[in-house]
């Protein structure tokens, strides 16, 4: 074949319409068509490899139509021929029966068609197989230079024409997809990681964001709202983009109108086929979803005053936690100052306590903050160090403390704060209820009401535990008794009173002191039964004196549960009405810490049972938080200093002037006054000498049984007052 119809041919498919258009199957059928005529062949035919199953699909074929083999081995069953085109580019058999190359291709594909040449000419684009052009004949003939020239040519435009074609449709689908992804809700945008610049971003960024596309577009990604608010995410999103990984997450953002909305979005690492490197960022507005879980969270897991988490909420989160510190928090007298002042200021001391600590919450980085009782909070602290754990927690103490406005009182909470360890909890026990037994021990401390949970107090509890199995059956089994600590009066130096004191009998551990089981009483709520019988026992003892001509007080110590629980007014009347109690003679004590708790209700019930002729006296006074005031408020006979004061008597100028102080105050308000603790003739001496009025303590009697405190006033009859 000459040169110049060479030329022709070529020229015919170049400027062929179907190339021009890109129509790859009409441009194969041409070549197949021009190349089977001007050439010495019997077959010619074009086939592509499909990128989806890798199958070889025949585009276009010319020659005899009675032939039944027509399409080639799949490049599964012919991988060497495969890799010889890849690498070679043609294969050029002039004998099929003896080339290598083809063997694979022989027996199911040439000899039943009869093929004795073939010259394969692979279809690449840009380096890849992408089909085969294939002249077939059915002699021996060796293949000229020209004819694989022509064929080389050939499968070249067929490359074009193949190029062109997935041009027009990658066209054809990148305007189909960008039509679509315009009309998505879905944000979408690119951003150079080279030039850190926004290429491209849809029309939904501008629906949910509020800023318009050309405010974004060829602006840097740092000038985006996300990246403005939430600089360190976003820093790290990228981060994670750069080395390969995808970054996910959810935030909140603000638009420049100061509406908000949430974002749930997904970053990763987008390269194109020039090498160019983009972050390809998806997200979607999730707001609805975030206002229907957060509705969902309210209902389910927040409390519904003060918006904190609930008790169940954080005891599931608290189930999880190994480490780190749980901190609980009480509101000690939170139900007598509701009493007091109504439901709805007590819902307002709860709605700021939960501010301040949702604010040192803030803070300290933790979510993990709940209210999980009426007047309790509970926090958790991920921190390593104990000095932080103190240091923290004595600050969150003071900021507790400070006094709140509610109407136009200036309130002052008390807080009690319990910590625990997570980390060091026995099996057995849970968090929670470590804190709440290191919050009872906080409830009684003077200062700062602090404690951390410790094996101490646990092994304490255990044995706590146990007294409170034994007192429900002490008051059945009658193993209280009453003792009696005599009282002296220092002016007639005679004996003119006895304060009643509770022993327990215990079964096992012998005679137990107040100090042992009073606490548990109280927690437990068994102290009302107990105060109920001492009170009878104390009044029928008096009666039995007063029936023996003995002219002599008795105190007996009431505790705060039982002085507010609302029926001891009764109690009392109906006792001294059914003993014939004396008036004057029935003394009720009660630490000044306890009586200030409530002061409205505390000063009628005072004035009630003053109305019955039963006296009140304040105990450990000096220790609590009395004033001038409340002490002219309150109808009270008797002050009794504590013996904290009077043991430091000898060697603490301090206590001197207080004791002094006290003793000048009762003498300026007519109030009797009583020292406890009086222990030597030194004490006893300084309180005579500043006029204290009567004193009791181990240097006149420890407290006495019954039969040896009558044998006591017997020995000493001289000295009583008849």
């Amino acid at each position: 074949m000459k040169k110049r119809e060479y030329q022709y041919l070529l020229e015919s498919i170049v400027n062929s319409k179907e190339k021009q258009d890109g129509n790859f199957q009409s441009t194969a059928e041409l070549a197949t068509e021009l190349l089977c005529q001007q050439l010495a062949v019997c077959y010619v035919g074009v086939s592509v490899i499909s990128c989806d199953d890798n199958t070889l699909n025949i585009a276009a074929d010319y020659g005899p139509s009675n032939v039944l083999v027509k399409q080639r081995p799949l490049p599964s069953q012919c991988p060497n021929y495969i890799c010889e085109l890849r690498n070679k580019r043609l294969i050029d058999a002039s004998d099929v029966t003896h080339d290598d190359r083809v063997e694979e291709l022989r027996e199911v594909y040439f000899t039943p068609k009869q093929i004795l040449s073939s010259l394969d000419v692979a279809i690449r684009i840009n380096g890849h197989l992408e089909g085969v052009l294939y002249l077939e004949r059915t002699s021996n003939i060796p293949w000229t230079d020209s004819e694989i020239h022509l064929a080389t040519h050939v499968a070249d435009q067929l490359a074009l024409t193949l190029a062109t074609r997935n041009a027009y449709e990658k066209d054809e689908r990148l305007t189909l997809l960008l039509s679509a992804d315009e009309q998505s809700e879905q944000v979408s945008m690119l951003i150079n990681l080279k030039t850190d610049l926004v290429e491209y971003v849809n029309q939904a960024h501008e629906s949910i964001s509020g800023t318009a596309k050309q405010h974004i577009i060829g602006q840097s990604f740092k000038q985006l709202d996300f990246v403005k608010q939430h600089p360190e995410e976003a820093i790290e999103a990228l981060t994670q983009v750069a080395n390969g990984s995808v970054a996910k997450g959810e935030n909140e953002i603000t638009r420049a109108d100061g509406r908000t909305y949430w974002l749930r979005y997904s970053v990763k690492q987008f390269i194109t086929e020039r090498g160019n490197h983009y972050a390809m960022v998806k997200a979607d507005d999730i707001s609805d979803e975030k206002q229907y879980q957060a509705k969902l969270e309210r209902l389910a897991w927040r409390c519904g005053l003060t918006g904190l988490y609930n008790r169940s909420y954080f005891t599931k989160e608290l189930e999880l936690c190994k480490t780190g510190h749980l901190v609980l928090v009480d509101i000690r007298g939170f139900k007598r100052f509701n009493d007091t002042y109504g439901h709805e200021n007590g819902d307002v001391l709860l709605i700021e306590i939960a501010r301040r600590l949702k604010h040192f919450s803030n803070i300290n980085r933790t979510e993990q903050l709940a209210r999980v009782g009426s007047d309790e909070f509970a926090i958790i602290l991920q921190l390593q160090s104990h000095a932080d754990i103190e240091y923290i927690t004595t600050r969150l103490y003071s900021q507790l403390t400070a006094p709140i406005i509610i109407g136009r009182e200036k309130i002052k909470p008390k807080p009690a704060l319990s910590i625990v360890d997570i980390s060091t909890v026995e099996e057995n026990f849970i968090p929670l209820a470590c804190a709440d037994i290191a919050i009872q021990y906080a409830k009684k401390k003077q200062g700062d009401a602090i404690q951390v949970f410790n094996n101490a107090l646990l092994n304490t509890f255990k044995e706590d535990a146990q007294i409170e199995r034994d007192l429900q059956t002490a008051l059945r089994g009658r193993e209280f008794e009453l003792y009696y600590q005599p009282l002296r009066d220092l002016k007639k130096k005679s004996y003119i009173g006895a304060e009643a004191l509770i022993r327990w009998h215990h079964p096992k551990k012998g005679v137990l002191y107040p100090g042992a089981f009073i606490d548990i009483a109280e927690q437990t709520g068994i102290i009302n039964a107990i105060g109920t019988w001492v009170l009878e026992a104390a009044c029928r003892q008096l009666n039995l004196w007063q029936h023996h001509r003995l002219d002599i007080s008795m105190h007996v110590n009431v505790s705060a549960r039982q002085f507010f629980s609302g029926n001891l007014f009764d109690q009392v009347w109906s006792l001294i009405s059914r003993y014939r109690i004396k008036p004057g003679t029935l003394i009720l004590e009660i630490t000044e810490t306890e009586l200030m708790e409530d002061i409205e209700y505390a000063t009628k019930l005072c004035t009630e049972l003053s109305e019955l002729g039963v006296g009140l006296a304040i105990d450990d006074f000096g220790t609590g938080y009395s004033s001038m005031r409340y002490l002219k408020q309150f109808p009270i006979s008797k002050l009794k200093i504590d013996r904290s004061f009077i043991s430091d008597l000898t060697v603490s100028r301090e206590s001197r002037e207080i004791v002094s102080a006290i003793i000048a105050m009762a003498s300026a308000l007519n109030i009797s006054l009583t020292a406890e603790g009086v222990e030597t003739q030194e004490q006893e001496a300084f309180l005579s000498d500043h006029r204290c009025d009567q004193a009791q303590g181990f240097l006149y009697s420890p407290a006495l049984r019954e039969s040896d405190f009558s044998q006591f006033l017997v020995k000493s009859s001289n000295e009583l007052i008849h």
